[in-house]
């Protein structure tokens, strides 16, 4: 916006508020000179006083609704002067190797809520890994293909030097194998990777594929080497690699063994079989082996490779983008590395959130075992206790007041009455006991058990919750509970909870009924 236009609209801005507040002004002295002649001097000043500051609490009392709804979906209020939370934001990343350190401090703070050993020992070299790739020189390209397809000599050819045992039997490379080389015109170093062969039978040679696909992780440029159309299994790698995010460039290999019109047909096959996934300029032909050429009465002719157009596309592909490479693989890694943090800390929490549901399940069950309660008072027994939702919050880094626990337990609790849990729970319960209990003990051993398995769908539910933000998802509470019992009462879940029921709340009936029965013995003497 000109000068000019921003100087009138200030001028036109500061006419407005001085007309609005004359006008208030006004209305205010009008008021003062009506109440004048209805109510003694001395009373005059509170009355207005008292007036205008009661519409004022008035009128915070209509918009705190308002402004709360605001708050709860997001809107929040500017950060008062010296706020710790707004001060403790990170300022956004100026570029992809800022964005990368970031996600390798937010795995340092990961670390230090894991607990199991092993784990963390693992990501933590990994995110040392990662940490030194953020000040490597190289530029890593990963060449993968089949046994038969040539890469081991194209990396020869591309190096002018024998680097591989070129013509040997499938699964030779038996590991990744590196080289080193300059291109002109680039300041940093190239580094080839040589991976085992893929599609190669057995298991040792799914290890070795495993082995592959695992280094293309860590490439800032992928090549794959074929040497005919895409086989259905190539077809299926070229895909995987394609989704790794990286730059990808398909190599047509042995082109010495068909004539020009072939290798075009070919070319353009590949091409349209890979048309929106990679640019066409990034299928490229090449001959790193040519097969001798017989000459009478002399020394067999060996061909120079054919690579010129691969190494122009890979000079050409990395002088443009070579930087811009490198830094989304970085960045791709240390995201990697900070997901994988974060399955570890849930996997973690949801273990730790089962024991709470667990412990709480035979906390209740014990309860109804001690006072049975009648069976219009299930529902009661169904609520789970605020204490448990409390605990299952705290480890998800929610902090819950009781009455919000409670008020959420009892909302799972009509949630379940609604669905037919109860009654559908208590009917599974009941069948699975009354096989080998006496009547005596079954209602009360149904009741404690039933209690127990609704507190363990219930607090399964808030697991949900939580690892969900503290949202039930699209189909609401209602999805998430009926979900939980569907999967409970399966009988593998069903059965492994009956025998821990039955270890813990049947027998101890049993004896206890045993107990009763014996008759008083006699005091002695």
């Amino acid at each position: 916006m000109k000068a000019p236009a921003r100087l009138w609209l200030w001028l036109g801005g500061g006419l407005l508020v001085l007309v609005v507040m004359t006008a208030v002004l006004q209305a205010i002295n009008n008021l003062i000179w009506q109440l004048s002649y209805l109510l003694p001097a001395w009373l005059v000043g509170p009355f207005t006083l008292l007036l205008f500051g009661g519409g004022a609490l008035l009128a915070a009392r209509f918009a705190w609704p308002w402004l709360d709804t605001l708050r709860k979906h997001g809107w929040r209020l500017p950060a008062r002067h010296g706020d710790r939370s707004a001060a403790a934001l990170p300022p956004p990343p100026g570029n992809r190797q800022e964005a990368a350190q970031q996600q390798l401090q937010a795995v340092d703070q990961l670390l230090e809520r894991i607990r199991d050993a092993v784990q963390k020992e693992a990501l933590q070299q990994e995110r040392q890994r990662v940490a030194a790739e953020l000040e490597r020189g190289d530029l890593v390209v990963v060449v993968f293909g089949t046994g038969s397809a040539g890469k081991t000599s194209l990396i020869r050819a591309l190096l002018n030097d024998v680097v591989g045992q070129v013509g040997a039997a499938m699964g030779s490379t038996g590991a990744c194998v590196s080289y080193r080389l300059r291109l002109q015109n680039l300041s940093r170093g190239l580094k080839l990777v040589d991976t085992p062969g893929i599609l190669e039978a057995g298991s040792e040679g799914q290890r070795r594929e495993q082995l592959a696909r695992s280094e293309a992780a860590n490439a800032d440029l992928l090549v794959l080497v074929v040497d005919g159309d895409l086989r259905a299994a190539e077809q299926e790698v070229f895909s995987a690699l394609s989704q790794l995010g990286k730059r990808l460039l398909l190599v047509l290999n042995k082109c010495d063994l068909r004539g020009q019109e072939e290798e075009r047909r070919l070319l353009a096959l590949l091409r349209r079989r890979c048309q929106g996934r990679i640019a066409a300029e990034d299928v490229i032909a090449t001959s790193s082996a040519p097969q001798s050429v017989p000459m009478p009465g002399g020394k067999p002719l060996q061909p120079e490779p054919e690579i010129d157009a691969l190494l122009r596309r890979i000079a050409q592909v990395l002088h443009s983008d070579g930087e811009e490479l490198i830094a989304d693989n970085i960045l791709l890694q240390s995201r990697r590395l900070s997901d994988a943090g974060r399955r570890l800390l849930s996997e973690q929490r949801q273990q730790d959130a089962e024991s709470v549901v667990d412990r709480y399940s035979w906390i209740s069950a014990g309860v109804i075992a001690a006072t049975p309660l009648p069976g219009v008072d299930l529902l009661g027994a169904a609520a789970v206790n605020a204490q448990m939702v409390v605990e299952i919050g705290r480890i998800y880094g929610v902090s819950l007041s009781r009455a919000a626990a409670q008020e959420l337990a009892v909302s799972v609790g009509r949630t379940l009455a609604s669905l037919g849990v109860i009654k559908g729970g208590m009917g599974l319960i009941s069948a699975a006991l009354s096989l080998n209990l006496p009547a005596l003990v079954l209602s009360r051993a149904v009741q404690a058990v039933g209690a127990g398995w609704l507190t363990r769908v219930a607090g399964r539910s808030f697991i949900t919750y939580f690892q969900q933000d503290q949202d039930w998802g699209d189909g609401g509470i209602q999805e998430v509970v009926q979900r939980q019992y569907d999967l409970n009462r399966r009988d593998s879940a069903l059965q492994a909870f009956l025998t821990a029921a039955f270890n813990r709340v049947v027998e101890p009936l049993q004896r206890q009924q045993k107990q009763d029965r014996l008759p008083p013995q006699p005091k002695s003497r």
